[in-house]
């Protein structure tokens, strides 16, 4: 159920790392800001400011389950503007994603490639037993009327055999 090297390692070719913490969870291209303190003296001191990260339980309606995920509010908001975390793994580009997005991405994909298939096997086999069925009934239909036929054959040479008397008594009487 693991992606394979191969496919995380093309995918994480696109990424740049310049805030590792930021390949751990879904941060939408948030990274970590620099700049000065300024005070009223105006002596500059660096200093760093973070994204706003939490931890969140997102429900994935491809995977059946919570994903438990660590996520810039950016990140949430792209979430919902998407329509859920599915939507918004399957259509964000991977290098705002990040390493645990691109898994996420593949695990997303690959349910939902089965799933697919599965449709696909069902809607066949309905099929399938729907041509069955449409054909027993035609094979019934032409035997009601195969039989409907013999006896309105039945029917016309009794009939006729009535009137005009009987077809095999008259070629009996030639023959004797």
């Amino acid at each position: 159920m693991f992606p394979t090297p191969q496919i995380l390692s093309s995918a994480l070719s696109k990424l740049s790392t310049p805030f590792r913490r930021s390949q751990l969870g879904l941060f939408h291209g948030k990274t970590k800001q620099y700049g000065n303190n300024v005070p009223h003296s105006k002596h500059k001191t660096r200093r760093t400011w973070l994204p706003n990260v939490h931890t969140k339980r997102l429900m994935s309606d491809a995977l059946g389950r919570d994903l438990k995920v660590k996520l810039t509010t950016r990140a949430l908001k792209s979430i919902n503007k998407h329509g859920g975390v599915d939507n918004y793994l399957l259509r964000t580009k991977p290098d705002l994603l990040g390493m645990e997005g691109m898994r996420l991405r593949i695990l997303v994909r690959e349910r939902l490639d089965v799933k697919r298939a599965e449709d696909e096997a069902l809607v066949q086999t309905q099929a399938k037993i729907q041509l069955e069925k449409e054909m027993k009934e035609a094979k019934q239909k032409r035997r009601a009327q195969a039989a409907h036929a013999r006896k309105t054959r039945e029917v016309r040479q009794n009939i006729t055999g009535g009137i005009f008397g009987s077809v095999g008594s008259s070629t009996q009487l030639n023959a004797s």
